[in-house]
């Protein structure tokens, strides 16, 4: 055995097998990378992504895990605790989620910049030593590789339409948790390093630095600094501020989708809902709507009580009417608000003979694809603004967003806002 805690033999064999490429990482000479540069965006990625993990979880469990509707169903011992997913302040998923999307979009160039001061070193050779530095890898590893995972596969989710060959919730799940083990074992390995490399220079003096007065730091045990940093094209407050900017710009590009307004024609980057406050995800005509099921002939079926239930629009319109201005908000991370009127749904719960139900299983005309029906929680259900909805801002509800009836629930994820819907069924307490 070497010092080092690895087989001496293993060690010279990595060692005289360089991969190719290996020695082009000297021409990564910049001299701005060091201890603190590093330290400063990791202690921003320190703050900052525990919202996201958060945000991210919380996400799961607003889709209802405990009836089996969130996906991943089933991921074994990764179970989060459940609680009922509250309906009030209506906002809370347009918050949460509007977190998650948004600052995850925002620390793109941060994790891209904290990437770029550490890569000499990602690709070190050979790349373990000894069992401490083994371990450190394998954090790095699952840091870098999740994040970079997770980034990927979100931005295209929100730009496209379904063009995985897997399941994105289950990757974007189970990603997470890599990322989240990563990340965790990187700060208890690593958090020593970024103390100390904080303390080594003044920010304020950083940012009195010009580029000729900017110098390397000095080498150290991190191995951040170039064994021979080339002259500085850059100061390290421009570096600061050319990552602040490119924060600032993407969200000046994204943060529309969330608020909403006028806000939404400058969201460049999420063309989906782009110049529209009011989006649609998937049209009557990709979820198989016809005209016909949507007709005179539609029907709305109530059950759970001692006989079914049938009501025709007309005899909903006819009923007591509730109006209520409320977020949809998408996993997407977009979100509008509008006036929604309809009848509460606490009302067809004692129609259908449940005056107190524990859960509704809403079904709607849509045919295939995922989301065509929605479980709610009591509380749901209860909530004196959850509506099946039949009209919006004082008309009919457009075909595209749910015509002739809509579930709309305060804070409960959009897709589960069923459109379309056919029946729903009341389960007794």
């Amino acid at each position: 055995m070497s010092g080092y805690g690895f087989p001496v033999g293993l060690w010279r064999t990595l060692e005289q097998r360089r991969p190719p490429g290996i020695q082009r990482l000297r021409q990564f000479r910049s001299p701005l990378r060091g201890p603190w540069l590093t330290s400063v965006f990791g202690l921003v990625l320190l703050v900052t992504l525990p919202i996201v993990i958060l945000t991210g979880l919380l996400s799961y469990i607003a889709y209802g895990p405990q009836f089996g509707q969130a996906i991943p169903a089933h991921v074994g011992w990764l179970r989060l605790p459940i609680f009922t997913w509250p309906t009030r302040p209506s906002w809370l998923y347009r918050l949460t989620q509007g977190l998650h999307v948004g600052l995850g979009l925002v620390l793109i160039p941060v994790v891209l910049a904290k990437l770029w001061s550490v890569i000499p070193k990602l690709f070190v050779w050979p790349p373990a030593r000894s069992i401490a530095q083994f371990l450190e890898r394998l954090s790095l590893l699952m840091l870098v590789g999740g994040v970079l995972f997770e980034i990927v596969t979100g931005v295209l989710n929100i730009q496209y339409d379904y063009i995985f060959g897997f399941s994105f919730y289950d990757a974007h799940y189970f990603g997470a948790w890599v990322f989240i083990v990563g990340f965790l074992m990187h700060i208890a390995l690593k958090i020593p390093h970024m103390i100390s490399g904080l303390r080594s220079r003044s920010l304020r003096e950083v940012l009195r630095t010009k580029v000729a007065d900017t110098r390397p730091e000095s080498p150290d045990e991190t191995g951040l600094v170039a064994e021979n940093p080339a002259e500085p094209t850059m100061s390290r407050r421009g570096a600061l501020a050319l990552v602040g900017s490119g924060v600032l710009l993407i969200a000046a590009l994204t943060v529309g989708q969330t608020l909403g307004g006028p806000a939404r024609s400058v969201a460049l980057l999420v063309p989906r809902g782009r110049g529209r406050d009011f989006p649609v995800n998937k049209t009557a005509a990709v979820a198989g709507i016809t005209p016909e099921a949507v007709g005179d002939n539609w029907r709305l079926v109530l059950r759970g009580g001692p006989s079914e239930v049938v009501l025709d629009r007309a005899a909903l319109a006819g009923m007591a009417q509730h109006s209520a201005r409320l977020p949809i908000a998408c996993v997407e991370g977009w979100s509008t608000v509008q006036t929604w009127s309809g009848v509460r749904l606490a009302d067809l719960a004692r129609m259908a003979g449940v005056p107190a139900p524990r859960s509704a299983f809403v079904a709607s005309l849509q045919r295939g694809g995922a989301f065509g029906t929605a479980i709610l929680a009591a509380n749901q259900i209860s909530d004196p603004d959850a509506l099946l909805a039949l009209r919006v801002n004082g008309a009919d509800l457009p075909l595209d967003h749910g015509y002739p009836a809509r579930i709309i629930v305060p804070a409960l994820p959009g897709v589960h806002n069923t459109k379309w819907v056919a029946a729903v069924n009341f389960e007794p307490s």
